[in-house]
């Protein structure tokens, strides 16, 4: 079997990195993988030891010539399955591309933001098949009128290898962040925009750090909203004190298990590939019951989950894991066992394989 892939994305964000993950698992099957991505994209190299790497401009949403190109590679490689990974235009027109080849197109659905009907009815009909991250994103789609025999959940997988409650970095982590011996901190790693919910864990903090006067907090991440963020952390002298944005960094699996929790108080999410890596690490979570992160975080189990966008909440659950290490190792522990469970990267190959041959098979039986 060989599978285009196509990826729009510049950065080696979660959604990117599910796709190395993918074809990594893929190649090891014997499928053969093309990869097609931006020009300078971060995934050329990640990717390059699972598949071959056709780099080309990928302009956005409006770049209708990006349907030509990708047909002309759609000839050249011959694949048997189309799989698109992102936005960006590559829905679209990378769908149009498939279609026109008379290829099976295959969707991964990341985000479980809604649409409105009449592009999910003019959209959704060039896909053979749609694989939702998260049961949340399937939800979505399927209320808003796609057939439930088009949609599959394939949940994303965390390389559980390389992330491991392993805290033998913390001298080097204290020293690199500014967190003070014996000193607790709290991490939030996301893109900085809207929705992943900056604002409500700054709103929360003066209630936390009146009892945890030495807390650290560390928001990893880049994105618009990232000068706005570090201007209100700069411009108040509790948040100045207590706020590191330390930016986008390509070591989490040294610095997640150095954490003593992981804030991620999103009021829209897919899934949440931070929430996994931190478990995975065996770091309790505190997030918002939004899309796919009520599928990660159990509460009572490893962590707590509050409603959108809820200050009060969010300082109070903060504050009672801060508070109780015995608490935190608990949730941690059952954290690591419930990823190794249902979030394997196995399992998460199989599942995509297996909607391959439902789409090989689909397009046979309508010819």
């Amino acid at each position: 079997m060989r599978v285009l892939h196509v990826e729009a994305g510049m950065h080696l964000y979660g959604g990117a990195l599910q796709v190395v993950f993918l074809m990594r698992g893929l190649k090891a099957r014997g499928v053969e993988n093309v990869l097609a991505c931006p020009s300078g994209s971060a995934i050329a190299a990640e990717a390059a030891p699972h598949a071959r790497v056709v780099e080309m401009t990928m302009r956005g949403d409006a770049d209708v010539g990006l349907t030509g190109r990708l047909r002309q590679l759609i000839r050249e490689v011959r694949p048997d399955v189309v799989h698109l990974h992102s936005r960006r235009g590559s829905d679209v027109w990378g769908a149009l591309a498939g279609r026109l080849e008379g290829v099976p197109v295959v969707l991964s659905r990341r985000v479980d933001n809604p649409e409105k009907r009449w592009v999910v009815n003019l959209k959704y009909r060039l896909y053979d098949e749609v694989v939702t991250i998260s049961d949340g994103i399937r939800q979505v789609l399927l209320s808003e009128g796609v057939p439930s025999s088009k949609v599959h959940c394939v949940l994303s997988a965390v390389d559980t290898e390389r992330y491991q409650p392993d805290r033998s970095h913390l001298a080097w982590f204290r020293e690199t962040f500014g967190v003070q011996e014996g000193a607790l901190t709290i991490g939030m790693v996301a893109q900085f925009i809207p929705r992943k919910g900056h604002v409500t864990l700054l709103d929360a903090l003066p209630a936390v750090v009146a009892r945890q006067p030495a807390l650290k907090v560390l928001l990893f991440g880049q994105g618009p909203l990232h000068a706005e963020i570090q201007a209100r952390v700069q411009a108040d002298p509790l948040l100045a004190k207590h706020v590191g944005l330390p930016g986008f960094r390509k070591d989490l699996d040294h610095v997640l298990p150095c954490l003593d929790v992981l804030a991620h108080p999103a009021h829209m999410e897919g899934l949440g590939v931070s929430l996994l890596q931190a478990a995975a690490c065996g770091v309790p979570l505190v997030g918002g019951r939004a899309g796919g992160i009520p599928e990660i975080i159990q509460p009572g189990l490893n962590g707590e989950l509050i409603t959108p966008g809820d200050t009060a909440a969010l300082a109070q659950e903060l504050g009672k894991l801060l508070a109780s290490a015995e608490l935190r190792a608990r949730y941690g522990q059952a954290g690591r066992q419930w990823v190794l469970e249902r979030f394997s990267i196995n399992a998460m190959v199989e599942g995509n394989l297996a909607v391959y041959g439902q789409a090989m098979a689909r397009r046979t039986s309508s010819v």
